[in-house]
């Protein structure tokens, strides 16, 4: 099963969304800044807005075509859409909810189509239950459920897992795999979290300003970010300005000044010339922390620096460090007591070359 979908369509303002995408089945990540799209993109393919141009395809079954003059209705589309704020009916029990949308079978055939499901998600045994007696990892395995018993030919997922730890999070989503071996659909799963992508994602689509910056496996696309963009989306908390110092092709790499009077750091070559203003980036868990100056180690940047604040962020602790250029660092709650970080702690950063990655600013339409 194929999705394509070329189509544009314009909002209130100046915000356009312009995409041509083919989605194969299987989860495809849709990432992107609050207010590239991600939404928008989801609605249009859903039916809930109408493109201004463009055609939408599932397997060959033509959904929209403004040229055609072909619009098929929500409710005719076989299409799965889990909203962030899961929208199950509260005065339904969990069954109810499952068999809203399918009226149009006998009472043994919603019976079986439910059952299936609900085992296949587990929540069998809550069937009896209305949501607000369930937990919110089981809310969101019943609404997942509902979207699923109608048999779609593809899934829209809005950010449904967001509000669940990571734990319960995989492991609806290896259910959700599970459940799709055998039906093989595409699935669009919109996150703003990098982590998800890489754990469970196959493919990640990049939206930004409406159109598509780029797609490829979350190695591809995340890992090494070209755009300024898609760097802030991937989690790389550092970025800055730098000047060329010396460049070594041989090598592959370059010296570049941070702005700020700090040390300078050894970066992966971008092509760029000596004189020439360079934007980089880091992401925060890339960078090591010492309170001792590291020795013998392979690492080619070791910078000195001060600890100017300490702070929690979710799972991590966020250390800002002042080398110059105030740098971001994310250690474990366990490493900053064993360290004894707080501010005015002298520090020493080690960043391998290649955690350096050059970006650009986001290219002209």
């Amino acid at each position: 099963m194929m999705l394509t979908a070329a189509l544009s369509k314009r909002l209130a303002g100046a915000f356009s969304l312009d995409v041509d995408l083919s989605v194969a089945a299987g989860i495809t990540m849709v990432v992107g800044a609050s207010g590239a799209g991600k939404t928008t993109l989801l609605r249009c393919l859903a039916g809930l807005l109408r493109p201004d141009s463009g055609r939408v395809a599932i397997g060959g079954r033509t959904l929209f075509d403004a040229a055609e003059g072909v619009d098929v209705p929500v409710q005719h589309r076989r299409i799965g859409y889990v909203f962030q704020h899961l929208a199950l009916f509260p005065h339904l029990t969990v069954e109810a909810n499952l068999h809203y949308g399918l009226a149009h079978l006998d009472a043994r055939a919603r019976g079986m189509r439910t059952g299936a499901v609900a085992e296949s998600f587990r929540i069998a045994h809550l069937l009896g239950r209305k949501p607000r007696d369930i937990s919110g990892g089981e809310r969101q395995r019943a609404a997942l459920a509902r979207s699923l018993v109608t048999d779609p030919t593809l899934l829209l997922l809005d950010e449904p897992l967001s509000a669940l730890d990571y734990a319960t999070q995989s492991h609806i989503i290896a259910d959700l795999r599970n459940w799709n071996e055998a039906r093989g659909i595409p699935i669009l799963y919109v996150t703003h979290a990098h982590r998800e992508v890489f754990a469970l994602g196959e493919r990640v689509v990049v939206l930004e300003a409406g159109r598509i910056l780029t797609e490829g496996t979350p190695a591809e696309v995340l890992d090494a970010p070209v755009h300024e963009p898609l760097a802030q989306s991937a989690g790389f908390e550092n970025l800055f300005d730098a000047q060329v110092l010396a460049t070594n092709t041989e090598s592959g790499t370059m010296q570049v000044q941070p702005a700020g009077d700090g040390p300078s750091l050894e970066i992966p070559w971008s092509g760029a010339a000596a004189g020439a203003t360079v934007r980089v980036a880091i992401r925060a868990g890339d960078i090591i922390l010492a309170t001792e100056c590291p020795r013998a180690i392979s690492a080619r940047n070791v910078v000195p620096g001060t600890v100017r604040s300490v702070g929690r962020e979710g799972p991590a602790t966020r250390v800002g460090v002042d080398a110059g250029h105030v740098f971001t660092v994310h250690v474990t709650p366990q490493a900053c007591t064993s360290l004894g970080l707080a501010a005015g702690r002298p520090v020493w950063l080690v960043i391998k070359t290649h955690s350096c990655h050059v970006v650009r600013p986001m290219p002209a339409p």
